[in-house]
């Protein structure tokens, strides 16, 4: 009798064991958090840090959560945290979830507290941050959810996503209504000889239209590295040219150029008149004249950014009077080693078919000429130098737009030699980098190790504008490895991104959220695993 005791007491006590432990085993809730590919960025009340689901069977009841342990161990600098939320939902829309608690005592592990019922079903929490001013851009922000608590005392451990990594902090640079502006895009950034960091853009006033709209071209400017930014300026702003209001005078589709030679910093953009309520990509004609077609339009500075010529339009210089439109690419432009200063453009020829090419001027911008189209079908571009002097054209193909349903998935990219009077096909082209038909940014640096470099960035995805990732090729850009690649945005973004190389050790990033735009400083070291 003593041994069947003995054997039966402990299975009559296991399943109260089991009940003050944790959930019954019969209908265990599960949780798992991880951090997403997004940067922690100031100027925001909110960033996502931490994304919790947590799943409960219909057999486990009606569940209330009363407490999220949370650790915040690997944040370089916890005073770098003003305050940090937990945010839940039903559903997985940030934007519809509901505080459940914070705290501003920020410390390495803490609880927060709170009270949210749970329906059976998939369930969100959410950890946010708050940011103190604009920390050191290197340091980083890390965060783990240990456990939830529930009203009956028990607790469920959490599984976190192998990939989280520590997210970097970034600047909101522009956002939603700075300055009454509904939106901002079309970013291009460039580093002047003083090591200004100059960023234009496209200011929206009133949505997020393409021209014609009223749109005017913005400045920000950063004397220390991306640290800091004076306030917008607007540089290039037509006003009520031939009469007319401002949203029929729209200039915009900024490129920034720095010429090497004199420090003079040129910003180019398309500038549209009349056509109230046409997009200008279709309305804009043959012809010359500003009633006609698209005008190409240049501003200067000569102080570092400080002061703005009025504008200069060189498209009589340049433009075919068949062309139905004709202007820049956004983004940058580049000064060759010769001196000559480039920018990528884009015509729509007398069929209406588009074709990138480049514009170039030998004399520091007093004369400007026009390369031939570089391939069909292809439209914004952004050029660079390679080590043996021929120039790459990388471009947006309308190939890849998911309607065409096309075999083939990549940027164009051709090669001149001869400042765009021909063009040969790159080995890569739509191949080597995947393109979701959106505008991208490449840029060239000289590594006093590793020679030249390229680095790209777009969102890295075949449909969407998504996963916003920098690439580096070691090999003038032939090839792209994965392990030279840095995911920054995972997110749906309006895509569009500007490179820059800010000083010896890093380059930086400018690119779109939805209506606004972000910055980040990226040490070269994370892309060449030199860390």
């Amino acid at each position: 009798m003593k041994i069947l005791l003995s054997l039966i007491l402990p299975l009559l006590v296991l399943p109260v064991l089991t009940s003050c432990q944790g959930r019954p085993a019969k209908s265990p809730i599960t949780v798992e958090a991880r951090q997403p590919r997004l940067p922690v960025l100031s100027g925001k009340a909110r960033n996502k840090v931490l994304v919790s689901k947590v799943e409960v069977p219909a057999a486990a009841g009606p569940v209330t959560v009363t407490a999220l342990d949370i650790s915040l161990e690997g944040t370089t600098r916890l005073a770098d945290i003003k305050r940090v939320e937990v945010l839940y939902s039903p559903t997985d829309e940030f934007a519809d979830a509901r505080v459940f608690g914070s705290r501003s005592d920020v410390r390495d592990d803490l609880t927060v507290l709170g009270e949210q019922s749970l329906d059976a079903g998939t369930n969100y929490f959410w950890l946010s941050v708050e940011l103190k001013g604009t920390p050191e851009l290197s340091h980083r922000i890390a965060a783990t959810l240990n456990e939830l608590h529930f009203t009956d005392g028990s607790k469920v451990p959490v599984a976190t996503d192998p990939a989280s990594r520590p997210q970097r902090i970034g600047v909101a640079l522009r956002q939603h209504g700075d300055d009454g502006v509904d939106t901002y895009r079309i970013p291009g950034l460039a580093t002047t000889n003083e090591g200004t960091l100059i960023a234009v853009y496209d200011v929206r006033y009133d949505d997020p239209v393409d021209l014609q709209e009223n749109i005017d071209v913005g400045l920000s400017r950063s004397t220390d590295g991306g640290q800091s930014w004076e306030q917008m300026k607007i540089i290039m702003d037509m006003g009520t040219y031939g009469g007319l209001p401002e949203d029929q005078n729209g200039i915009g589709d900024p490129a920034v150029l720095v010429d090497r030679n004199t420090n003079t910093i040129w910003v180019a953009s398309l500038w549209f008149h009349g056509h109230p309520g046409e997009r200008a990509w279709n309305a804009s004609a043959p012809g010359l004249a500003p009633a006609e077609t698209g005008q190409l339009m240049l501003v200067k500075s000569e102080d570092d950014g400080l002061t703005w010529s009025d504008p200069i339009n060189v498209t009589p210089q340049l433009k075919h009077p068949d062309w139905q439109l004709f202007f820049n690419g956004p983004g940058s432009g580049i000064t060759l080693e010769d001196g000559t200063l480039v920018f990528a453009a884009q015509y729509k020829d007398a069929d209406r078919v588009p074709h990138s090419t480049i514009i170039y001027s030998k004399d520091g911008g007093k004369n400007w000429s026009v390369g031939t189209g570089a391939k069909s079908e292809t439209t914004e571009a952004q050029v660079v130098e390679l080590s043996d002097g021929s120039l790459m054209l990388n471009m947006r193909d309308d190939r890849n737009r998911a309607n065409r349903q096309d075999s083939l998935n990549g940027r164009s990219v051709a090669i001149t030699r001869d400042l765009g009077a021909t063009w040969t096909e790159h080995p890569t082209s739509r191949s080597a980098l995947p393109a979701s038909n959106c505008m991208a940014s490449i840029i060239g640096v000289d590594h006093p190790e590793r020679g030249k470099l390229l680095f790209f960035s777009n969102p890295n995805t075949k449909v969407n504008r998504d996963h916003i990732t920098v690439k580096t090729s070691l090999d003038d850009g032939m090839t792209w490895p994965t392990a030279h690649q840095l995911e920054l945005y995972e997110e749906n973004t309006y895509g569009y991104s500007c490179l820059t190389r800010i000083d010896e050790h890093h380059i930086g990033i400018l690119y779109e959220g939805s209506k606004e735009l972000y910055f980040e400083k990226i040490h070269l070291d994370e892309l060449l695993n030199e860390e």
